[in-house]
């Protein structure tokens, strides 16, 4: 059952005192059902036979001022009270102070949404973790070493190092090896800055760049 919004307040004036509400003319209804589908406060219900009139059941549920059943109804079967009823209301009860404060009130929120959306996108474009993965000989270049350095005192980690190598001697031996770690940020900072310190290294040191993910 739809809810019931007759309890209501416009602008400080109790829904009840606002006679804004659709009439209906049952004998030019089609039974369209226009009006039923289109309106979001369930103001109208629908005859439950084949004709498919339609009745106001929730009067107090319509949007003050909002006139949209008429406007579409084709055969001017709706109608409303004149738009003057509204205007007079709003001077006896000198509405604009309680709009105003509403209107504060809504931009505040719409400014919290602003800097919500604006964080998110800064989160999205700052990911918490990269996959790194890379190929090359690490026997004599000390390569974990220089990232050690690379972190000391900084915001930043290595995580889930992975080093692949055919044989211990052959990495000795200088072989060509497979390493993947995950760099992830342990405060809010600008991740992607330091990935790029890293991606210096790798090439400073002439191994391959062979793959680098975003893990969300």
């Amino acid at each position: 059952m739809a809810k019931d919004l007759s309890s209501q307040v416009w602008h400080g004036i109790q829904r009840k005192e606002i006679p804004w509400y659709p009439a209906i003319d049952a004998g030019k209804c089609i039974g369209c059902e226009l009006c039923f589908l289109s309106c979001g406060r369930f103001v109208f219900s629908v005859e439950d036979d084949k004709h498919h009139k339609a009745v106001v059941e929730l009067p107090y549920n319509c949007m003050v001022g909002c006139s949209t059943c008429a406007t579409i109804c084709p055969t001017e079967a709706i109608s409303f009270p004149k738009r003057d009823l509204i205007w007079k209301l709003e001077k006896e009860h000198k509405i604009f102070k309680v709009v105003h404060q509403e209107a504060k009130v809504k931009r505040e929120k719409a400014a919290v949404n602003i800097a919500r959306e604006e964080a998110i996108r800064k989160i999205n474009e700052n990911p918490s973790r990269i996959k790194i993965e890379i190929a090359g000989q690490f026997g004599e270049k000390k390569f974990l070493v220089k990232l050690e350095e690379l972190l000391d005192n900084r915001q930043y980690d290595i995580i889930n190092l992975k080093l692949d190598v055919p044989t211990l001697q052959g990495l000795k031996q200088n072989a060509p090896a497979v390493m993947s770690f995950e760099i992830v940020a342990t405060e809010n900072d600008d991740l992607m800055e330091f990935v790029e310190e890293v991606k210096r290294i790798i090439s400073l040191n002439k191994l391959i760049l062979i793959k680098e993910e975003q893990i969300s």
